[in-house]
């Protein structure tokens, strides 16, 4: 099942990047980036280029907030219990951490509870009421969820308890919890606050600073790595937050944090969006994926030095067993794929097993996803019930997809790109022929993975000048991707190196200038490439400080093979 890619260039816009670089005086290639992002004027583009937590909106733009500070009010005057109900991801331990840390810092006895992934699952439950309710809280806090738990805040006002809920999630059908006290959702319907994507964590920030009256910059490591970790778009208020926090979690004082720096060897390392995304948030994320996320919170709550190390070496032991897991499912799935050739014909690829855990499903079908450039759907089942995830490409909406085949279900939910699902084993076959139905109505024939390129770059203007100024676009992250150029006819100047990992290197050049590639993972792919053979590439520019004066490189996404004879 290979695949080749297809490469879009984004639509070019000489005039307005000719005016947003004059005005910034900044290259007109940072420009162009800058309109592919969607920054229209200078205006914007200054904003982007040079975020500041000064520019925040007031907090008491979001629905809800005003009577949420009322009623901590209301419970700090009456020495209220108040209890913190969280997600069992990075987002919900690191906002149930941000505003318990705030309820103790004022005086109030405050408690934390983090359901349990595999016997709870996601949100308010019928059991947590019963917890709360004996605990003798008579206000409740949720972070990271409680927009769609509806009936279950209904039961907590019948038994005289309050709830805000602090949500980012989209309300069921539109629809927010009646029962509840206050909601601070930015999705919620009439809300007319500036920025809809923070992440949970952000909107607990918010809270905080509406309660104190400052935003909380000595929580702002836990921001950052809520933040990241979540995949919100890094733009707007995300990409102010991320820019300022990553120093702070470089910088942190939180014995939690420091011991899972430690533990993950990057310490004394910068600290940027690929070290949460797959260094540090993986290593959070695995407790709640193999259990309980109470360990992740005990962590970065720890203010001991010996009982961080001890919590960081259980979540290490976490994350080695998820990884185990994860590999040995997405094994068998990939198996299943290769051994049967009907799945060749299938635009969505349906896999299930017994048993297989289901913390790890999510990761699992997004693994297939990648190998095979197609939606992916992975079911566990146990006693002829199946849970499912399922993660998608650009231009398949998986809620969409999913309500296409209701009828083949018990139940869905998620988004476009991430959903989840649980069918019965009689209806799989159901699921696989429906949701692929959907599918040859709803994608293109060819399939093929695309790559967006921001430009065409000649290789004459590869230069150090040109990376420092693309620096500026950082922090990378979703919405914000590090740009992608193409450059077309092009030789190889030398041979192909291989080195460790399938990594290759060698020299490109247009007959004038050369350049150093290097491309992870794709000795395959370049294993037939000789001296002197056209080629067109997309790449990332990096800087090569390895052992010398630095220099340019180009960080290679695809390769294709040339015209020879034409000129750039």
């Amino acid at each position: 099942m290979s695949h080749s890619r297809r490469w879009r260039l984004q639509p070019q816009s000489p005039e307005l990047c000719s005016r947003i670089a004059a005005e910034l005086s900044i290259h007109p290639l940072v420009a162009q980036v800058l309109v592919n992002r969607g920054i229209s004027s200078g205006d914007l583009a200054r904003s982007f280029l040079k975020p500041d937590l000064d520019q925040l909106h007031d907090p008491f733009l979001l629905p809800g907030m005003d009577k949420a500070v009322q009623r901590l009010r209301l419970a700090c005057r009456n020495s209220e219990k108040v209890l913190v109900y969280g997600d069992y991801d990075v987002d919900g331990v690191t906002s149930t951490a941000v505003v318990w840390r705030y309820l103790r810092s004022i005086g109030l006895e405050a408690f934390r509870y983090i359901p349990h992934r595999m016997e709870e699952g996601y949100g308010l439950n019928s059991e947590s009421v019963s917890v709360i309710r004996d605990q003798g809280v008579s206000l409740v806090i949720t972070v990271d969820c409680g927009v769609t738990s509806r009936e279950q805040i209904q039961a907590l006002r019948d038994q005289g308890i309050d709830t805000i809920v602090i949500d980012h999630h989209e309300p069921e059908e539109g629809a927010f919890p009646q029962a509840a006290v206050a909601v601070i959702d930015p999705k919620c319907e009439g809300s007319t606050y500036p920025f809809r994507d923070l992440a949970g964590v952000g909107l607990a920030a918010k809270f905080v600073h509406a309660a104190s009256g400052k935003f909380p910059l000595h929580d702002l490591d836990l921001i950052t790595l809520g933040t990241i970790a979540d995949v919100v778009p890094l733009r707007g208020e995300n990409r102010i937050i991320v820019q300022a926090g990553l120093g702070s979690i470089y910088r942190t004082t939180k014995p939690g944090l420091r011991a899972l720096i430690r533990l993950a060897r990057i310490e004394g390392k910068p600290v940027t969006t690929y070290t949460v995304g797959f260094t540090l948030g993986p290593r959070l994320n695995a407790a709640g994926r193999m259990g309980t996320a109470k360990t992740s919170l005990d962590l970065l709550l720890c203010e001991d030095d010996a009982a961080s190390d001890g919590l960081a070496e259980l979540l290490e032991e976490h994350n080695r067993e998820r990884q185990k897991i994860q590999n040995s499912v997405f094994e068998q799935a990939a198996a299943m794929v290769e051994d049967d050739p009907s799945f060749r014909e299938q635009k969505v690829l349906v896999v299930h097993g017994d048993n297989w855990h289901r913390g790890v499903l999510g990761i699992a079908a997004s693994k297939l996803t990648d190998r095979y450039a197609r939606p992916s759907v992975v079911i566990s089942f146990s006693d002829g019930l199946g849970t499912g995830s399922a993660r998608s490409i650009e231009g398949f909406h998986l809620n969409e997809a999913f309500a296409a085949c209701a009828s083949a279900l018990e139940s869905f939910g998620g988004h476009s790109r991430a959903a989840g699902l649980k069918v019965r084993r009689d209806k799989v076959s159901d699921l696989r022929a429906l949701i692929n139905v959907f599918a040859g109505k709803n994608l293109a024939a060819d399939m093929l993975p695309v790559i967006d390129v921001d430009a065409q770059l000649p290789l004459a203007q590869v230069s150090m000048e040109l990376l420092g100024q693309l620096a500026a676009l950082e922090p990378y992250g979703e919405a914000n991707p590090a740009p992608f150029f193409a450059t077309r006819h092009l030789r190889l100047k030398t041979s192909v190196q291989v080195m460790g990992k399938e990594t290759v290197k060698f020299w490109v050049t247009d007959g004038r200038v050369a350049c150093q590639a290097v491309g992870f993972g794709m000795a395959k792919v370049c294993s037939d490439l000789k001296i002197g053979q056209p080629v067109d590439i997309v790449y990332n520019l990096a800087v090569d400080d390895w052992n010398k004066v630095a220099q340019p490189q180009l960080t290679l996404k695809d390769i294709r093979p040339g015209k020879s004879g034409q000129k750039q």
